[in-house]
């Protein structure tokens, strides 16, 4: 599966020799500030930027080609990479220069099919013909002079289905969402084709594959149990597994530093993981693989997003619940929400209307993501849903049908620092302050995208899934919390 995503409401990605960490960024509050197109210094970096600016946004494999000539390591900068980061982002607008020396040049650009904003450092040789030595491109905060628009809601729901219908003619949206408000839906829409080949449109009850959304019901499945006083969230999950294969991870990492990705327990994803992607049939196939590595830093250090850690969550469910990590989400998690359509039943059973997912990785065009898929979903992400599964599960957290307030509130505060954010019990945390607050989680890999996005104190709920590549449902979600009505 390669490239790989990790999405929280975060994905990142790797494109030539830059790395653009892309998250939810989520802001804007006063009219945005229209300025005249900042001028490019005439220097050595300046017009090595101006140059490839040009070719970047070009989406041109040619234009592309021909500035290969222009990096001092031409290698690290492979075309293709670079036009699928083109196709993600949708290419950028500049729209002011924060620094400038002759050999070095720091912008801020915008996405142009996102409200994302990036911080891109760009730097030459001192000496001609100057190559192209650094370029880095990082998410930043919206600058102020740019704020976005808060909307009435009648002008939200325009805006919005103006938006789905451009990207869906674009080529860069195909799913569903569902945006909700106090239990009413306000506004549904489904858009593209669950199955290209038989040209099977997208419609609200396509089930749709959601990547790591499904650590929410992960933790809920956790708290459930320390709810029961049947796991303290301080013990070393070697109380629970026995016998897992490392001493330091066992008598180390707490359960609540897996729980919020502290405790260094790292990915399965990669090599070892694509060379025995079918063979990985149940959790403890997982650990007897990946059972044997320490921690990659000292549990509780520092954050890092762990997709092992989420899969060691769910075998501690099964070790101390007696049951299959999938029965027990479905008994105490899927039933109890009336969530009739989720599951992660294995990719080689049938499943009425779930949708094929579609994948541009590698630049070749639009191809089913079929070679990437594992044999089933596990408590790290996988299994399929639908939006309306997604804000009937919602409407049951908050509600307190499936943790009880105390627990709820301990899942939906911050826990630990992320870059950006703060991340609870299985949730990332916005809150820059009332009525911003608002937490959920996010998904994605090749041809998969969602987020849920829970705003308490306004009580909207926003739910977008499709089956292209991220960030297709997240610019969607981010598209509405940046406009959402503040009363």
């Amino acid at each position: 599966m390669s490239p790989r995503f990790r999405a929280l409401g975060a994905i990142i990605l790797a494109a030539f020799a830059l790395v653009a960490i892309h998250v939810s960024v989520r802001s804007g509050s006063l009219a945005q500030t229209q300025t005249a197109a900042p001028e490019i210094p005439k220097t050595p970096a300046g017009n090595q930027f101006t140059a490839w600016f040009s070719a970047f946004n070009s989406g041109d494999k040619a234009k592309l080609d021909a500035f290969q000539s222009n990096y001092a390591k031409p290698e690290d900068h492979p075309t293709d990479r670079l036009l699928s980061f083109r196709q993600q982002t949708g290419g950028f607008d500049l729209r002011k220069i924060e620094d400038s020396t002759p050999t070095k040049l720091t912008a801020v650009v915008q996405e142009r099919g996102s409200d994302q904003f990036a911080r891109l450092t760009f730097e030459v040789e001192p000496t001609a013909p100057y190559k192209v030595i650094r370029i880095d491109i990082r998410i930043t905060e919206r600058p102020a002079e740019f704020a976005l628009p808060r909307m009435s809601q009648p002008e939200l729901v325009d805006a919005l289905r103006a938006k789905l219908e451009k990207d869906a003619v674009a080529n860069v949206f195909s799913g569903a969402i569902l945006l909700a408000r106090d239990g009413k839906t306000i506004f549904t829409g489904a858009y593209g084709l669950a199955d290209r080949e038989k040209k099977t449109p997208n419609t609200l009850n396509t089930k749709f594959r959601i990547g790591s959304m499904n650590k929410m019901f992960t933790a809920v499945s956790i708290l459930q149990l320390v709810q029961a006083g049947k796991i303290n969230l301080a013990d070393p999950l070697g109380k629970y597994i026995t016998d897992y294969p490392n001493e330091d991870i066992a008598t180390k990492v707490t359960i609540q530093q897996l729980l919020t990705h502290t405790g260094g327990t790292g990915d399965f994803f990669g090599p070892e993981f694509d060379a025995h992607r079918l063979e990985l049939k149940t959790l403890q196939d997982y650990v007897k693989l990946f059972g044997q590595r320490g921690p990659q830093f000292e549990p509780g250090s520092r954050w890092d997003y762990s997709n092992y850690g989420f899969l060691l969550l769910g075998v501690i469910v099964e070790r101390v619940s007696g049951k299959s990590y999938y029965d027990y989400v479905s008994e105490n998690v899927y039933k109890p929400a009336g969530m009739t359509s989720t599951g992660s039943l294995p990719e080689d059973q049938p499943v009425p209307d779930r949708s094929i997912g579609y994948t541009d990785f590698g630049g070749k065009g639009l191809q089913p993501n079929t070679d990437t898929l594992p044999y089933r979903g596990t408590s790290a992400g996988g299994g399929y849903s639908t939006v309306e599964d997604f804000l009937r599960f919602a409407t049951a957290l908050t509600g307190h049908k499936l943790l009880n307030a105390q627990y709820t509130d301990l899942m939906t505060t911050g826990h630990a620092d992320t870059p950006r954010g703060k991340y609870g019990f299985g949730l990332m945390i916005f809150d820059s302050g009332t009525p911003s607050f608002h937490f959920g989680h996010g998904g994605g890999a090749p041809g998969m995208n969602g987020d849920l996005t829970i705003c308490p104190q306004s009580g909207y709920i926003i739910a977008v899934l499709s089956n292209l590549d991220p960030p297709a449902a997240s610019n969607i979600a981010d598209f509405l919390v940046n406009r959402l009505p503040v009363n």
